[in-house]
């Protein structure tokens, strides 16, 4: 068994990653490899309206929002998560998630390590 604190793990920014536009990004990686080859558990939190472009994941995806007011939403559906709220977004469906508009918003992501995740950049 081992104890994980939060506040030992660095906080990284992310927003310059193609996956986000829009605002400020940060993703702070709780437990993943060498510590275990089963999950990538991370916080990810979005600021003031930031938010990922369409993409999919190899794998399945479980998002469990801890604070502020987010959305995850598909092709043809569009979902507000609060605090307590999990979305569950099964392998290789087309999505995105981020910050409402004028809120923050953070949330757990879960997935398995090796998933490979295909971001759809708009058109220009």
């Amino acid at each position: 068994m081992e104890l994980i604190r939060q506040e030992d793990k660095q906080k990284n920014d992310v927003t310059a990653e193609q996956l986000f536009y829009g605002g400020r990004v940060t993703r702070q990686s709780i437990i993943d490899s060498p510590t275990t080859n089963q999950f990538n558990f991370g916080l990810v939190s979005f600021h003031d309206g930031a938010k990922n472009h369409f993409h999919t994941h190899s794998s399945d995806q479980i998002l469990f929002a801890t604070e502020g007011v987010g959305i995850v939403a598909n092709e043809s559906d569009k979902i507000e998560l609060k605090a307590g709220d999990t979305a569950f977004i099964p392998a290789g469906e087309k999505h995105w998630h981020g910050a409402a508009d004028n809120h923050n918003f953070t949330h757990v992501s879960l997935a398995v390590p090796n998933s490979v995740t295909e971001v759809f950049l708009p058109e220009s």
